[in-house]
């Protein structure tokens, strides 16, 4: 797994969002996104590895 320090900035800044400021509906809407985004991604690559 990669160190945290390795990733994007704007994923740094998800994560500390996330732990310091959004609520708990925010929090649901964001994982539901994100969950939807890599499932897509991964299939992308399923795919495109076919």
């Amino acid at each position: 797994m990669k160190s945290f320090d390795t990733y994007p900035k704007t994923v740094k800044k998800t994560v500390r969002y996330i732990k310091q400021d959004a609520s708990l509906e925010q929090i649901k809407k964001i994982e539901d996104l994100i969950l939807k985004s890599i499932q897509a991604r991964k299939q992308e690559l399923v795919n495109k590895g076919s």
